[in-house]
């Protein structure tokens, strides 16, 4: 995803930035703008409206790669996320240190719930 990287840095913007435009937490932007996990096109649109440009310019798709399967039982499709699908069988491999940064983000997501609701609470009862 170099279009992006480079305008990016051409903007003078940081990924924290970018990242708070997509709603993601940066480690996740940076596996995004490395190509490692892909950018849906609502995400797409975000990016091009805080570059000041259209998606077309920034865009790039990146086609799955053709991984032989060690056994020979087929070919084996690598999504950039660790998702591999074979004529055979589907399995997902994703990275433990993924999962952890997920679990983390949830478990703040949950906090930070946990204490609008005490907010909200609190407001309602001063009527």
């Amino acid at each position: 995803m170099e279009k992006l990287k480079n305008l990016r840095k051409q903007r003078g913007y940081t990924q924290d930035y970018m990242s708070k435009i997509i709603s993601t937490d940066v480690s996740n932007y940076c596996r995004k703008e490395n190509g490692e996990v892909k950018i849906y096109d609502e995400e797409w649109e975000k990016l091009a409206k805080a570059l000041d440009v259209s998606v077309e310019e920034i865009k790039e798709s990146r086609t799955s790669e053709l991984v032989q399967n060690n056994d020979n039982n087929g070919a084996t499709f690598n999504d950039h996320a660790g998702n591999f699908q074979s004529t055979n069988y589907t399995y997902c491999n994703i990275p433990e240190y993924i999962l952890e940064n997920q679990q983390e983000y949830i478990k703040l997501l949950k906090e930070q719930i946990e204490s609008l609701k005490q907010e909200v609470k609190s407001l309602t009862s001063k009527k």
